[in-house]
């Protein structure tokens, strides 16, 4: 999604992934490596003299432990130290409204910097990321964004993606944002769309300049239910399962 959104003249993106990137027929001003997120030589080389780092690279649900240890935690590790190996001054981490799923949905927006609380493995990661993220920046200077994203899908999956959605356009509008602000620091912010049903906070994107555009109303026509409020009581939804959860 954000491929080509975020490809623009003067630009080189630098795209990395386990397997094979498929090239597009127009040009985008792009490279193309193939690394393992968790090989640190590699990462190291691909950081050189690179002005921003995006991470993406996670296995974006639940797994076993070690896998989830080895790919989205050690992996995150792994992107962080290479871009400060490499004196990459600002590292974007993509966390997950799942890092703090146990959370209840209430009447007020969900704060920004609201507390880990995790409903998966795949949480723990996501809190564990930030938490790599602050030691970057407390120990090392480094910028580091994270953004607890909600559903970033090409439109809204179901009841709740009408709150958590974050479209392919709001999406790069929101990197684009968190690219340009000057000297951060260390932030967290709500990844989502201007959506009228929206469950959290935007102060601190909008602080940084995030303007977001599209609400996921125009698609509540697909989505079966989407005149009944969702039944999700935590932030985590269905994944938010275990003791006084449902």
């Amino acid at each position: 999604m954000l491929r080509p959104r975020m490809a623009c003249r003067g630009r080189t993106l630098r795209l990395l992934d386990a397997e094979p990137i498929q090239r597009p027929q127009q040009p985008d001003g792009g490279e193309h490596v193939r690394a393992d997120v968790t090989d640190m030589p590699t990462m190291t080389e691909a950081c050189q003299d690179a002005d921003a780092v995006i991470h993406l690279a996670a296995l974006s649900g639940e797994a076993d432990w070690e896998t989830i240890l080895r790919v989205n935690i050690h992996g995150t590790y792994t992107v962080l130290e290479a871009a400060r190996r490499a004196g990459v001054p600002r590292v974007i981490l993509a966390s997950s409204n799942h890092a703090v799923g146990f959370h209840p949905i209430g009447d007020e927006a969900c704060p920004d910097y609201l507390f880990p609380r995790p409903d998966t493995f795949y949480g723990v990661s996501k809190a564990a990321d930030e938490a790599l993220g602050s030691l970057y920046h407390d120990r090392h200077g480094m910028d580091v964004l994270c953004v607890r994203i909600g559903s970033a899908n090409e439109q809204p999956p179901n009841v709740r993606g009408l709150g958590t959605w974050l479209s392919p356009d709001d999406c790069a509008r929101l990197m684009e944002a968190l690219l340009a602000t000057p000297q951060p620091g260390f932030r967290v912010v709500w990844g989502v769309s201007a959506n009228r049903r929206n469950p959290f906070s935007l102060a601190e994107a909008r602080a940084l300049g995030y303007r977001p555009q599209d609400d996921s109303e125009r698609y509540a026509h697909l989505v079966p239910g989407s005149e009944a409020e969702p039944p999700d009581e935590r932030i985590g939804g269905g994944w938010a399962v275990g003791p006084g959860a449902t």
